[in-house]
């Protein structure tokens, strides 16, 4: 009884607790479907009139029914977009902004313009409404300062990336950029400021153009006429539809849209061809050959298939472009996120703001009316996070709250329509490849990767425009030139005249210009004061700083210089060496002595000499040759190494380590011998001169006053770069104060022992100072160049010229004509020591000596061994000195005695060899001494039996 109540009270129980699971269950359920209100509204804000608008209107609209008629994405939630129109206004936008906050609206799709999104991102931070901008372009808008601003289309600042990259692809180094003064603009510009900053590149001119209707045809073309007169020929048009076909068509008017000119235009223009095509044939004819950039959008199906839909939707009477897609997916976007907004729990609910009730008080403005979104944040953090396959491509958000893998289409407007001729990609720049297949492989940035097909440039021409000009306002290059007083051959200015010069560098200057493809408009400018050689260094900054345009004339390639200007190629080579004075030396009785300097002498004589010792050492134990009374062993010492000279020692060497390094000595003589032989011949047949200076090394390190030229760059090498004490050097001004101060020589008052200058003047010095030579060889390369500003295209241009001139000859026929050399530099040659050093040996010594000491060295472990396997001497008692006596007493005896064969019958052979030997001299009389050898040996004979 009691065990059947048990089961009922535990059923009852089971049952209640079923119940309430059920109730709770339901009860969730219901509250989780009660929190998804059966409407949602969202805002756009946008100018329905402009290129941008009229699209996004249609896609906004149609997304909206796309999104409703899906109940997988809101499951059963509707959206209700509410639009109004902005007419590109900040003031209009932020009113309509403030009237949606009227109407719990909880994101707003828009606005188009980065003006407008300035203002309201202000609005949509204050009541946590999510800003989703699909045109809103400017790269300034950021998420640190506007949280509350997500941009869902591709910032400028890759628009300027792409721009930058194309124009370095080109080769250009500066662009004329033409923008609408607004924020749009503004911003924009400057990120391309900082692109082409990254890529050596500039903007050298910016014009701005006042938004709206404020600019007139005329003002245009003012502007527009400056920009003709300006060097660049490239253009890039950072504007809006509306201006940009001003623009264009006031360029063509003046000419500019032909041969030479490069338009690139941002997308505004690709906006205004896909939406409007058919263009107007008037229209088109302006913009052939404009280079347009267009946010890409990788092909799919759905995409087709919605652009079928969109032709049948608007009737063909309007285009779809690249930001109405991103209208579209925005929309879409707002949609996945409240989905995800609502799975989390959150609530549709406003709260006034008691901040706006105090700035209420005792106005008329109804702000209380606005209130703010309390969820917005968890909805803002929702859109950052979804990820969905949209008609753009995938939308997903990077840390930098920027849409990934952006990506641009790069258009050549030419005909009735465009072609694409490549695309840029922030993961691999420029290719001819679609984006989505270089995803997959890596990163390729090098500049062999970078490709783009060919380009019909304005004026209907496939080559690439040089990009700039020089300007036509009349104004010419000045060019500095320096006012020498010495060597005039290179520069000279001609008498009675101001910016008339002549020279050298002159006529090489003059030359390359008249290679050029196109006029150079210039004037000489004098540099210096006509009493001495001016500073080229002066000359130089003088082109940094503005003051000159170039600089021509004997100019040093120098590392100094050329980091604030560009050079051209060196048309002339040049270098520092040293002149010093000379004497003729004749054949005297020593002559033979003058081929090794005195410290090769001493080696080469104490090498002799140690070989002579190693051999010995090595050969006294077991060859009978190097054995004998102290001073019969000291003359075969000496004799022995001494004949080795001519190859003509008699004694031979018996074991493997005497032979090893008489070999290696022998090779060691012959090279030696022959090298004496070649310098001896050479002193005693060929005239040769002497100086006491040898080369800069020696100029280094003596404590002599050294002379330069005035101006030279040879003061600051030698004092900054070698450590020369400038109270060494003495400036000279002209080559009779050369020769006067060499005359004088180190020890008179004003003399110098030798000058250093660069080579073409010492060339030009000696054609008429028999006196002097070069001595030591040329201690600095560098050359003679024409200095221009830094990214200078002359320079380019003129580098190439110089090149031409090299080529046909030119150059070396100007040569002659300013710098032919007399029968006195002919005859001359440069001053070297003709005497061999014993660096140049060196490795031979050592090689040798290596040799000697590891055959020294297993010579004395034999030794050593054989000690130790000695029997020891008995005593009785001895001390550690007697001890250490002895052994080294008996280590001097192993080394001196002679070896003992321990081979009796080997030996026996060789002493019967030796016998059989003897007795064959001695029949042929060779051998007076026969008998008391052969006593000696057959009693060895006896001994060992």
């Amino acid at each position: 009884m009691m065990l059947c109540w048990s089961f009922k009270m535990n059923l009852i129980w089971l049952v209640l607790l079923l119940f309430l699971y059920l109730g709770v269950f339901s009860f969730g359920s219901s509250n989780n479907v009660s929190s998804r209100p059966a409407v949602v509204n969202i805002g756009a804000i946008f100018t329905f009139d402009s290129t941008i608008g009229k699209v996004a209107k249609f896609a906004i609209e149609e997304a909206v029914k796309d999104v409703n008629s899906n109940f997988s994405v809101l499951h059963g939630t509707k959206l209700a977009v509410k639009m109004r129109n902005s007419n590109c206004s900040g003031f209009d936008g932020m009113v309509q902004a403030l009237q949606f906050m009227e109407t719990d609206i909880v994101a707003i799709i828009g606005p188009q313009s980065s003006v407008v999104a300035h203002i309201i991102s202000h609005v949509a931070n204050e009541l946590q409404v999510p800003l989703l901008s699909f045109a809103a372009t400017d790269p300034t808008l950021s998420s640190l300062q506007f949280p509350f601003f997500v941009r869902t289309t591709r910032s400028d600042l890759y628009q300027m990336s792409a721009v930058a990259q194309i124009v370095d692809h080109y080769g250009w180094k500066e662009v004329i950029a033409i923008f609408i003064d607004d924020d749009y603009g503004r911003n924009g510009m400057s990120a391309l400021d900082d692109k082409l900053a990254e890529r050596r590149c500039r903007i050298s001119y910016k014009l701005g153009i006042p938004p709206g209707p404020g600019a007139t045809r005329g003002d245009i073309m003012d502007l527009l006429v400056k920009v003709a007169q300006l060097e660049s020929r490239v253009i890039v048009l950072h504007v809006n539809p509306d201006s940009g076909l001003t623009i264009l068509s006031v360029a063509r008017y003046l000419q500019m849209m032909g041969d030479g000119f490069v338009w690139i235009a941002t997308d505004w223009l690709s906006s205004l061809l896909d939406s409007a095509l058919p263009l107007p044939s008037e229209t088109m004819d302006t913009l052939q050959g404009v280079l347009v950039l267009r946010q890409h959008t990788p092909d799919s199906d759905r995409k087709r298939t919605f652009f079928s839909k969109w032709n049948k939707l608007t009737g063909g009477s309007v285009g779809l472009h690249s930001y109405g897609l991103y209208a579209y997916d925005s929309v879409w976007l707002v949609a996945y996120a409240l989905d995800a907004f609502f799975n989390q729990g959150g609530i549709i609910s406003f709260s006034n703001d008691s901040r706006i009730k105090s700035v209420e008080k005792g106005g008329s403005l109804h702000l209380e009316a606005m209130s703010i979104f309390d969820d917005g944040p968890l909805l803002l953090k929702n859109v950052l996070q979804s990820t969905f396959l949209g008609l753009t491509g995938p939308i997903k958000f990077d840390s930098e709250r920027s849409l990934v893998l952006p990506a641009y289409d790069i258009i050549n407007v030419l005909g009735t329509g465009f072609r694409r001729i490549g695309y840029w990609c922030n993961y691999s720049g420029l290719s001819t490849v679609p984006p989505e297949m270089l995803y997959s492989k890596p990163p390729n940035r090098s500049s062999a990767n970078q490709q783009l097909y060919s380009v019909i440039w304005p004026g209907e021409t496939l080559s690439k425009p040089r990009g700039w000009v020089f300007p036509n306002n009349g104004k010419q290059l000045r060019i500095g030139v320096p006012l020498r007083v010495s060597y005039r051959e290179f520069v000279s200015q001609v008498r009675g005249t101001d910016n008339m010069f002549k020279g050298f560098c002159i006529d090489v200057f003059t030359a390359a210009v008249n290679l050029l493809p196109y006029a150079v408009p210039y004037r000489f400018i004098p540099f210096g004061d006509g009493q001495k050689n001016p500073s080229y260094n002066e000359l130089v900054y003088s082109i940094a700083t503005g003051v000159l345009d170039a600089a021509v004339g004997d100019i040093a390639i120098v590392t100094n210089r050329t980091k604030i200007v560009d050079f051209t190629q060196p048309y002339a080579a040049s270098g520092l060496v040293v002149v010093a004075p000379f004497k003729k030396l004749n054949s005297s009785a020593w002559a033979f002595l003058r081929p090794f300097t005195a410290r090769m002498w001493v080696v080469t004589a104490a090498s002799f000499l140690v070989i002579g010792i190693v051999v010995w050492i090595l050969e006294h134990r077991i060859n009978d040759e190097f054995r004998g009374p102290p001073k019969k062993q000291l003359i075969t010492i000496l004799w022995f190494s001494i004949s080795t000279l001519f190859f003509a020692h008699r004694e031979n060497t018996v074991s493997t380590l005497g032979r090893l390094v008489l070999i290696i000595w022998l090779f060691v003589v012959l090279i030696i011998n022959s090298s004496y032989t070649a310098s001896l011949t050479s002193i005693l047949t060929v005239q040769h001169l002497s100086s006491p200076i040898k080369g800069i090394e020696s100029l280094k390190n003596s404590d002599e006053p050294i002379g330069y030229q005035v101006g030279s760059f040879a003061e600051h090498y030698l004092s900054e770069e070698l450590g020369i004490s400038k109270s060494r050097l003495i400036a000279l001004g002209s080559p009779q104060a050369y020769a006067q101060a060499l005359q004088l020589g180190p020890k008179k008052a004003g003399g110098v022992a030798a000058v250093v200058d660069e080579r073409p003047y010492v060339e030009l010095f000696l054609s008429s100072q028999c006196k002097f030579r070069v001595v030591g060889q040329e201690f600095t390369k560098s050359g003679w160049g024409f200095a221009f500003p830094c990214d200078s295209p002359l320079a380019v241009d003129m580098s190439t010229a110089l090149l031409q001139l090299s080529e046909n000859g030119d150059l070396q026929r100007i040569y002659d004509k300013w710098l032919r050399q007399s029968s006195c530099t002919l005859e001359s040659t440069e001053l070297e020591s003709d005497r061999l050093h014993l660096k140049s040996f060196w490795g031979l010594f050592l090689i040798c000596g290596i040799a000697c000491f590891i055959a020294l060295f297993i010579y004395f472990l034999q030794i050593l061994n054989k000690l130790r396997h000695a029997d020891p001497t008995p005593c009785v008692s001895t001390s550690p000195g007697n001890s250490r006596s002895r052994r080294l007493r008996r280590f001097l005896s192993l080394i001196d005695e002679k070896k003992d064969h321990s081979n009796s019958g080997s030996k026996r052979k060789k002493i019967v060899r030796s016998l059989s030997d003897n007795d064959k001299d001695d029949k042929l009389g060779r051998n007076p001494e026969k008998k008391q050898t052969e006593f000696t040996n057959r009693s060895e004979i006896n001994s060992n039996n």
